[in-house]
């Protein structure tokens, strides 16, 4: 390791392979944590090389316990993260609204790292078990539409990092990599992405992979469409920028999509717009989300995506949708 921390630090750039092997050898345990700390610390300073970024991809996807859910056409709906904005949790809750709606979801999800409530942590709060057990994840898909994918139970090999990745708080290269890496392999995508450097990173890497994907990135820095402003769209269709009109709905405030302070408070926000009682920018901000996966599988447009969603999420169905999937989880 200390021959790779001298040549990042004189600025060379590691190979696919080289990536690989290392993020296979950091699993294995053979560097310490100073050693780990200072690798991602490299990686905050400057960019990362599509190499690179795929090497480490590689080597995740190789050490993961794969999901066999290969009969089924689902999208993952996630975000980077670190994009600093402290959201409430929108890509979950579209989640359950793209379930509700019709398409199929493996949602794949962390405990916050950057934030103060990942998708784990709400999940968590809501009563839904995490479990790697493919009958249970399946039965799930086939009841509820969806199933929560927890990081930890299917990238084990990340043992070695996750410490050192809470410990600093801040985005790392496995930010990026989360999304990239899902153990169900679905079929569909939809990704936000802190950085627009990084949705062209990510757009040249889905392009090789043969999945419907879009990639999501709101220029005011949201990871995902926050409709405070223009978000930039790369898909396998078409790249555009959408504006909050394209939905039919105006503008709205960071205020309106903060995500509280607390677990707790971010749970009790979650709650509130998945029965749909949430604020009008709460609504919408999910249904535009759920509206770009729901366009991501089945090719309607993005306005035609965002009615659908929005309906399904003021029926309350995707309420109802979280209440089995924790059933589901628990018996």
């Amino acid at each position: 390791m200390k021959a790779v921390l001298n040549r990042l630090i004189n600025q060379e750039i590691l190979s696919k392979d080289e990536a690989r092997e290392i993020l296979i050898n950091i699993s294995a345990g053979q560097y310490n944590e100073a050693q780990i700390a200072a690798f991602l610390t490299v990686y905050m300073m400057r960019s990362i090389t599509v190499d690179e970024l795929q090497g480490f991809r590689d080597a995740l996807l190789e050490l993961c316990i794969a999901v066999p859910v290969e009969d089924y056409n689902t999208i993952d709906l996630c975000g980077t993260g670190g994009d600093g904005k402290n959201t409430f949790n929108i890509s979950t809750l579209a989640s359950f609204v793209t379930a509700a709606s019709g398409v199929q979801v493996t949602k794949h999800g962390n405990y916050g790292v950057s934030s103060v409530s990942g998708s784990s942590n709400v999940m968590e709060h809501m009563g839904v078990m995490f479990t790697n057990d493919t009958d249970v994840l399946k039965r799930c898909l086939d009841e509820a539409n969806i199933c929560v994918l927890h990081a930890p139970l299917f990238h084990p090999a990340m043992k070695n990092v996750g410490g050192i990745r809470r410990a600093l708080g801040v985005k790392t290269f496995f930010n990026m990599l989360g999304p990239m890496v899902n153990p169900a392999f679905p079929k569909n995508q939809l990704v936000g992405v802190f950085n627009l450097e990084l949705a062209r990173v990510y757009g040249y890497l889905y392009q090789q992979s043969g999945k419907n994907y879009t990639i999501l990135h709101a220029l005011d820095g949201y990871d995902e469409i926050s409709l405070t402003g223009p978000t930039r769209v790369i898909s396998n269709r078409f790249e555009q920028q959408l504006n909050p009109t394209d939905f039919g709905v105006a503008s709205i405030t960071a205020e309106d999509i903060f995500g509280g302070d607390t677990v707790e408070e971010a749970a009790q926000i979650f709650k509130k717009v998945l029965s749909g009682k949430g604020t009008d920018p709460q609504n919408h901000v999910v249904a535009a989300n759920a509206g770009m996966a729901i366009a991501t599988v089945t090719a309607c447009s993005p306005q035609q995506g965002f009615e659908k969603a929005l309906e399904t999420l003021k029926s309350g169905r995707a309420e109802q949708h979280l209440n089995q999937l924790v059933a589901l989880t628990n018996a």
